[in-house]
């Protein structure tokens, strides 16, 4: 009965901090992940078969023809090493698959199916029974069971065509669960919260958070992690957890950021990105080169000989300068249409931004993917 009115204590102090809070604050369970909830990878090496046609050329991808033979073997048939197989009905493959810590023995999982040769599709293939390991090397789960397959290939004899990647498969709770990993949420009566984001501002307001209006039960041993004590009783605790991960937190502001994608050309601003008085002149320099290889024919009845005398053309264009004045910026908006001004492409408004933020204009932090 104690145990009880405790939990229920707990549940009513939680569910009146719900109520309390501003309906603008985040969810604690949207900023951090309960350390010891995570997910597990599984990886396994398997055949595809029954492929039209499309699987492996075994002539190139010798390991298919072992490891048919091995699962032979396994089966009860023995093959001549030197026997000459080319089944392009099968094809290797990697199995992947993510294993939660909290699941029994006997659930399923869903699974991805990779081609880990030269076959051209896996569309109607089926995944024979494949051991799933973890990093142990211990097996986890078997897979096995009908490929689906989003994309197919066509082709003749002079042209073909591909739509999505056929060469990557589903198979939906395709794999069973033979081992489950050990997994802990509460240590020493204690839940660890780990932030997704490190900050010691959304530490502090955390603890805040929770203590305010729970009791004083948070501590936070570091800006990536929050320690909060919980019930001893397993089933208290489970319910305490589930409440607790519901409680609004009103995270910290972001920190200024330009976040540049150098190889496609992507450029955001964040939203507390401001640019001071600067002055920015743009312009490009062009220089074309352009071979026009010319015929020099020698004299009828002369000793010369026919020759491609070559012909360079070099041609250089500066475009005009431009000079933009960019005033106080505190927005976005003020951002976007100073340097839309200079009508430069991404490149160029890659190159302007390092350079403001070289000359000390631009108050934000520059991040390169």
């Amino acid at each position: 009965m104690a145990r009880q009115l405790v939990r229920r204590l707990a549940l009513a102090a939680i569910a009146l901090a719900l109520l309390a809070l501003p309906a603008a604050a985040e969810r604690l369970k949207d900023l951090v992940q309960v350390e010891g909830a995570r997910d597990n990878q599984l990886i396994g090496y398997g055949l595809v078969a029954g492929l039209a046609g499309t699987g492996d050329q075994t002539t190139q991808i010798p390991y298919s023809v072992q490891s048919i033979q091995n699962m032979l073997r396994q089966l009860g048939l023995t093959l001549n090493p030197n026997t000459f197989m080319q089944p392009t009905t099968v094809a290797a493959v990697m199995v992947t698959a993510d294993l939660p810590t909290f699941m029994q023995v006997g659930q399923t999982l869903d699974v991805t199916v990779s081609a880990l040769g030269n076959a051209a599709s896996l569309r109607g293939g089926v995944l024979l029974m494949t051991e799933l390991k973890g990093t142990d090397g211990r097996v986890y789960a078997i897979a096995q069971g009908s490929l689906l397959v989003s994309g197919f290939e066509a082709k003749g004899e002079a042209a073909s065509t591909t739509v999505n990647i056929p060469t990557v498969a589903h198979i939906p709770r395709g794999a069973t669960i033979e081992r489950t990993p050990p997994g802990r949420f509460a240590a020493d009566g204690r839940i660890l919260l780990d932030l997704d984001n490190r900050s010691f501002g959304n530490a502090a307001r955390i603890v805040d958070a929770i203590d305010s209006h729970i009791g004083a039960v948070a501590v936070a041993l570091g800006p990536d992690q929050v320690a909060v004590q919980a019930p001893r009783s397993p089933d208290a605790r489970v319910h305490f957890i589930a409440a607790l991960l519901d409680l609004p937190v009103d995270p910290e502001p972001p920190p200024a950021e330009v976040v540049i994608d150098a190889q496609s050309g992507t450029v955001v601003l964040g939203q507390d990105v401001r640019v001071g008085p600067a002055a920015v002149a743009y312009g490009s320099l062009s220089v074309t080169v352009s071979e026009t290889p010319e015929v020099s024919q020698p004299a009828p009845f002369s000793q010369g000989r026919t020759r491609v005398v070559p012909r360079t053309a070099v041609e250089a264009r500066e475009k005009q300068l431009k000079i933009v004045e960019l005033h106080n910026a505190p927005r976005v908006s003020d951002i976007v249409r100073n340097l839309n001004a200079i009508g430069a492409t991404s490149s160029d408004l890659i190159a302007i931004l390092q350079a403001l933020h070289q000359a000390g204009a631009l108050h934000a932090r520059i991040k390169v993917l």
